[in-house]
């Protein structure tokens, strides 16, 4: 079977410049100016939906498809469990958020941004994380370390954290969205970091984490337009990368918790806070 080669970087610009045209066509347009019926309720009302996130998903899709008629994609307004993990054995899949954090997005706050991931049998090889608001891209591939693009800056490579013992850590874990029997151990556990935070905003959270500026993020409720396009990131960036239980992340998988932190040791330190969340696994 053929294996698609590395983005060439006019391909890299094209998708660039695809996100940031849906970004100013279909999000910042609706930013702190959406009505209520502009915003519609999924599982709860932590859980919301907008048009921004509707019709930017529709735009970046076909921009996709022009270029690579072939490809597997997964929006998350699109989604089905079954498209989800046909990623495993699609040779080009695609994964987008078009607006990761609607809540804070809906509610007025700037933390949102747009997470796109290409995959290669459910491998993320190429990955984007824009902020509308500031124009800033962080991008990686499987072949080149990561690297921030901001208007009028020449890009630049970023890195991770070095990293520490637990008591000098900093990160991201959203002690909510955990089955509550671990939440009692998780809000415990909070007091041995230096700090332990939740933006609501994965793209938020992996950008942060690929400058430098927290040591790891947990995630949970696995889903490929939130995380593998920042597992990417973070792992050009220098980091250390895998589930929990010591496995490797592949985008299509649902379940489970993926870590990732600023080195091995780091990431170990880290697992063995957290072991709890495993049991009962």
């Amino acid at each position: 079977m053929t294996i698609p080669a590395p983005l060439t970087p006019a391909q890299r610009t094209q998708i660039t410049n695809l996100v940031r045209r849906a970004a100013r066509a279909e999000i910042l347009p609706r930013f702190r100016t959406l009505g209520q019926a502009e915003i519609d309720q999924k599982s709860g009302p932590m859980d919301v939906v907008t048009a921004a996130d509707k019709e930017a998903e529709k735009m970046i899709v076909r921009g996709l498809l022009a270029m690579f008629p072939n490809a597997h994609i997964v929006g998350e307004e699109s989604m089905t469990e079954a498209r989800i993990a046909e990623l495993a054995d699609a040779e080009m899949g695609f994964a987008i958020d078009p607006v990761d954090g609607t809540w804070n997005f809906a509610h007025g706050l700037a933390t949102f941004g747009v997470i796109l991931v290409m995959t290669r049998f459910g491998v993320p090889i190429f990955g984007l994380i824009y902020d509308p608001v500031t124009d800033e891209v962080l991008i990686a591939d499987e072949t080149s370390t990561a690297q921030v693009i901001a208007p009028r800056r020449p890009a630049r490579s970023v890195s991770v954290s070095k990293g520490g013992p637990i008591e000098d850590l900093s990160g991201f874990a959203s002690l909510y969205n955990l089955p509550e029997d671990k939440r009692p151990a998780m809000a415990a556990l909070m007091t041995r970091f230096q700090r332990l935070y939740m933006l609501r905003c994965a793209a938020h959270e992996f950008r942060m984490m690929a400058l430098g500026h927290v040591d790891f993020v947990l995630s949970f409720n696995l889903s490929p337009w939130d995380h593998a396009a920042g597992a990417l990131i973070v792992q050009r960036a220098g980091g250390h990368v895998a589930c929990l239980d010591g496995s490797e992340y592949r985008a299509q998988m649902r379940e489970g918790y993926l870590l990732c932190a600023s080195d091995a040791a780091t990431w170990g330190r880290v697992r063995d806070a957290m072991s709890f969340l495993l049991d009962g696994e």
